[in-house]
């Protein structure tokens, strides 16, 4: 059902309006006030407290109440500093991020010396940390990285948020050709920025996560085949105020493979089990309250 134009306004200009008091504040008070919102929403609003603390208690039983509570606050506290960084994505140049990413300009120079192989690559970052300033700082230090994103009902802020992806080109995740112009970005040398893990409808691939079963899309690797193209497993976290970008490491596609979609597959779990190993050591950093939730069954 679409929005009327009241819904449609009122929606837009309620995110401008709080847009514009974050912007007006410091970077670091920004921040201060996400944690303390965060803070507010976990111990006084319970935000989905019951079911995040049930899901961090199945993955890591032998840690105390406490620490379950610790790795859902920080979560909570890291998603809503995501939200603060996207409404002022704009304003971040490369001065910001020379000052707030470490080694960003040496990660730009090994992801575009994969870039110059000529076939493209695909990087794959998981919902941790800050998951779109991996995109936002190797783009804004010049590497040709597009992604995929679903299109928001409201087209208002869908035009908004397509602004504060700011230099990554972003394609319609809905759009008929969208696939065809994925495969014709890489195939002419671009990088692909794609969240490898979230949980998908269907049955496709079952890789070990979390020490349980996800079900996951094998359609980052897959890009990865058929194009010839290595696969970029990195993480991005925040340490002592600023953002640090760890490449876990890169993968290849067996150019011999026969079954290409086993290829894939083979190259989904490597990426899944890659990532499960590092998100363990810094759960605080994963995003636990995703309402896909990668463990659960189809």
């Amino acid at each position: 059902m679409a929005k009327s134009a009241f819904a449609i306004n009122a929606e837009y200009y309620a995110v401008r309006f709080f847009c514009g008091l974050i912007n007006a504040l410091p970077y670091a008070a920004a921040l201060s006030f996400a944690r303390g919102l965060g803070w507010v929403m976990f111990n006084v609003f319970r935000f989905k407290r019951k079911r995040t603390l049930a899901r961090i208690r199945g993955v890591f039983p032998e840690k105390s109440e406490l620490e379950v509570r610790a790795i859902a606050l920080e979560s909570l506290q890291g998603f809503l500093q995501m939200g603060i960084e996207m409404m002022r994505a704009p304003t971040f140049d490369v001065a910001w991020m020379d000052r707030y990413v470490k080694d960003g300009r040496h990660y730009k120079d090994l992801l575009q010396s994969l870039v110059d192989e000529g076939h493209g690559v695909v990087i794959m970052v998981p919902h941790c940390g800050n998951y779109f300033m991996p995109g936002w700082s190797m783009a804004k230090y010049g590497l040709p990285l597009f992604a995929i994103a679903a299109r928001q009902r409201n087209p208002k802020l869908n035009a908004w948020m397509n602004r504060q992806y700011g230099d990554i080109e972003v394609l319609d995740r809905d759009c008929r050709d969208t696939l065809l112009q994925i495969r014709e970005k890489l195939s002419a040398g671009r990088a692909f920025a794609i969240l490898p893990d979230l949980r998908v409808r269907n049955k496709d691939v079952e890789a070990d996560f979390f020490g349980g079963k996800a079900n996951v899309s094998r359609s980052g690797a897959a890009f990865a085949v058929k194009c010839g193209c290595p696969i970029v497993v990195a993480i991005m976290t925040r340490q002592g105020g600023r953002h640090v970008f760890n490449h876990i490491a890169t993968l290849r596609p067996d150019p011999g493979a026969l079954d290409k979609k086993e290829e894939a597959r083979r190259l989904t779990r490597e990426t899944l089990k890659l990532l499960s190993d590092e998100i363990m050591k810094s759960p605080g950093d994963w995003y636990w309250y995703n309402k896909r939730w990668i463990l659960e069954p189809v």
